[in-house]
Formats: structure tokens, C-alpha cells, sequence
């Protein structure tokens, strides 16, 4: 069986070679005539699949090691019989980190407390739910708007986008990509989603860039009705707008999913598929983990307020990658490949923590 996969891809190599031919290859190099002879491919979210480049290939399968597949044309493939999955949930908890550590950064630069603050979630899927979690145990309100869910689980619990806008502090969205259909997804924050916002939120994506409207966005901030933007995801990546490059409170060059327990995550879910697909065993999978991470101890009594959060963004801090972007926004597809991937809260025990803060520690994930 011959394998191509995307050379950055981790945790892959040493792993895939026991049990097929399997080349390692460049974003660039996908094209027809480099993976017309595969069986089966691992790529990520960068890497397209066209008609183009799959038709009069060999392809049987497609994974990719990323909770999205809009870079899949899979009304291609289910028409020419190419299997296809993604990794559902894989960066779940990688994105919930994102926003907990952006939340709290601004918090900190704008001496506001989170607690009590109203978070509306827009789409309520893996990574919605990871982040209603972490928010929750910090002592957000929560409000919830997902009308796929609501439409297969009743209206209990659910809201409207309009009461999304009017009601929330903050705003986050966390929705697939699609052009089509009742409840498409391109440019849902757009005027008219801006017309209805009350309380001058905070507004974070960090799903997909054409989710927002840039030029509605721009418009939006410049006046005030929105107050602080925390943007993961462009439209045009990797040519990102400079404008809300300066506009961003935290910009970010589409990471908030690249913890390495997430990419770990990823790279299972793909050699799982190819496993069960071509009923071969894999029998090393278990090899695919994460490396510890440099001080995997943190002591709380290193810090003297603010204690939790401190611990967070020991974790994983918004403010370095954002750095980098700012000097470099050019190099936004550089950042990403050669990005530095955080590990999780469980990666991380917490020494000498007080009782207080133990009920976070643990729906965070810490080891105490």
C-alpha cells in the first residue's frame, strides 16, 4: 500500500512506515501527478482536493487530521467512490485552551473580571462544547446557538443568533465552513448580524476567516460595536488583511487547534481510519504521543494574584505568537508550519494549590 502524506503532519514518521510505502511531501507538491499512484492520503487543511488533482488517480482514501474538511471536495469523491474522513474533535480542547488563555489575557490588560460575563457560543459542536466546558468552570454565563442541534435536540437550552448578539459580553464562533444551504456559515457575522449587537462584545474566530465579513468587521470595530477582536482565522489565508491585523486585540496565524495533544489527536484518528479502511492493524498507534513539556511543574506560589490564570497562561500564551505575526505577517503559512506546539492542561501539574482553587484545576484538567 503506498501512503502520501503532508510532511507536517507530526508524530507520523517511524509510525506509518511499518505497515506501508509511504512518501512524505510538501503543501506545494499536492498536485495530480505527485499522488496519482497513492492508495491513500494524510493530509491537513491546507492541502486541497480537488476534482482537479484527484480525478485519474489511484485514491482510495482521504484523511485528514483536522476537525475541518472543506478543503475536500467530497461531492467528488463520493461520486467517483473515494473514501473520505476527518478527525472529529481532534483540537476540541487545543481551541478551548485558545480561548480561555485569550480571554484571560485581555482581562488582565483591561483589569476586567470574566466572571459573570455572558459568553455566546456560535455552534455548539466539539470545540464549542470544550469551550462552553473551560469558560463555565471559570464562572462565565453561557449562552448557546447551534440550529443544527437544535433542530435533532428541541429549543431547551438554545438560543437565536439575535439573542447572541444582543445579550452577549463576548462573542465566539466555532462553526464548520459551507456556501450553502438554510444555515450556511460564509460571512454569518455580516451587517446585519452587527446591526444587532447591544453590548459592545469582544468577538473571536477562530473557526474559519470567511465565517466573518472582513470589511463588516473593520466597519464594526472602527465604530465601537465591538470593543476588543481575538482573531485566529482570515478570509485570503495566508494573505491576511493588515488592517485587522492592527485592529486585532490578539491576532494569531490560525493556531488555536495546534496543540501537540491535538495534533497527536489527528495524527491517530488518520492511521486509525487507514486501519480499519484497509482492515491492516497499526500496531504502533499507541507510539503516537506528545512530547512532556519543558517545566511540566507549575507552582502556584511563584505567583502573587491572579494565581489560575497565571497557571493558564503558563500553558500557553496568546501574546508570543501574536508578537511574531505582528513583525512577520507575511510569513503567516511559515508561523503555522514551524509553530511550537503547547501542550494541554493535563500535560501540567500544579504544586502547592489552595483549596479554593481546586474545583478549576480539575474541570480545566490539571494534575495535582
Amino acid at each position: 500500500m503506498k501512503i502520501i502524506a503532508d510532511n507536517t503532519i507530526p508524530y507520523l514518521q517511524g509510525i506509518a512506515e511499518t505497515f506501508a510505502e509511504i512518501s512524505y511531501i510538501s503543501p506545494e507538491e499536492f498536485t495530480h501527478d505527485r499522488i496519482k499512484n497513492a492508495d491513500a492520503l494524510i493530509i491537513r487543511s491546507i492541502d486541497k482536493c480537488t476534482q482537479q488533482i484527484l480525478e485519474g488517480t489511484s485514491i482510495k482514501l482521504i484523511t485528514t487530521a483536522t476537525i475541518g474538511f472543506d478543503h475536500i471536495d467530497t461531492a467528488y469523491c463520493d461520486k467517483a467512490g473515494i473514501a473520505w474522513a476527518n478527525a472529529p474533535g481532534c483540537n476540541a480542547d487545543s481551541v478551548a485552551q485558545y480561548v480561555l488563555a485569550s480571554l484571560i489575557t485581555l482581562s488582565i490588560r483591561n483589569n476586567i473580571d470574566l466572571k459573570n460575563k455572558t459568553l455566546g457560543i456560535v455552534g455548539v459542536g466539539h470545540v464549542g462544547k470544550a469551550v462552553e466546558r473551560v469558560c463555565k468552570a471559570y464562572g462565565m454565563n453561557i449562552l448557546r446557538n447551534d440550529p443544527l442541534r437544535e433542530a435533532q435536540e428541541g429549543s431547551a437550552g438554545f438560543v437565536s443568533l439575535k439573542t447572541i448578539a444582543e445579550e452577549s459580553d463576548i462573542i465566539t464562533f466555532h462553526v464548520p465552513y459551507t456556501v450553502s444551504g438554510i444555515h450556511a456559515t460564509r460571512h454569518l457575522a455580516n451587517e446585519a448580524f452587527f446591526a444587532e449587537v447591544k453590548k459592545k462584545p469582544w468577538f473571536i474566530n477562530t473557526c474559519r476567516g470567511a465565517v466573518h465579513d472582513t470589511t463588516t468587521l473593520l466597519k464594526a470595530k472602527r465604530e465601537g460595536i465591538v470593543s476588543e477582536l481575538i482573531i485566529d482565522c482570515w478570509e485570503n489565508e495566508p494573505h491576511i488583511d493588515l488592517q485587522l491585523l492592527d485592529a486585532a486585540s490578539i491576532a494569531t496565524p490560525h493556531i488555536a487547534g495546534f496543540s501537540a495533544d491535538g495534533k497527536a489527536n489527528g495524527t491517530r484518528a488518520c492511521l486509525q481510519t487507514i486501519g480499519n479502511f484497509f482492515r491492516i492493524p497499526i500496531e504502533k498507534i499507541g507510539e503516537v504521543v506528545p512530547p512532556l513539556p519543558e517545566e511540566p511543574v507549575i507552582d502556584l506560589d511563584l505567583f502573587t494574584s491572579r494565581r489560575m490564570e497565571q497557571a493558564v497562561l503558563k500553558t500557553f500564551c496568546p501574546e508570543t505568537v501574536d508578537r511574531m505575526l505582528r513583525n512577520a505577517p507575511h510569513h503567516f503559512e511559515s508561523l503555522r508550519n514551524n509553530y511550537n506546539h503547547p501542550r494541554e492542561y493535563k500535560a501540567y501539574t500544579l504544586l502547592n494549590i489552595k483549596e479554593e482553587e481546586i474545583f478549576l484545576s480539575d474541570l480545566l484538567g490539571f494534575n495535582r
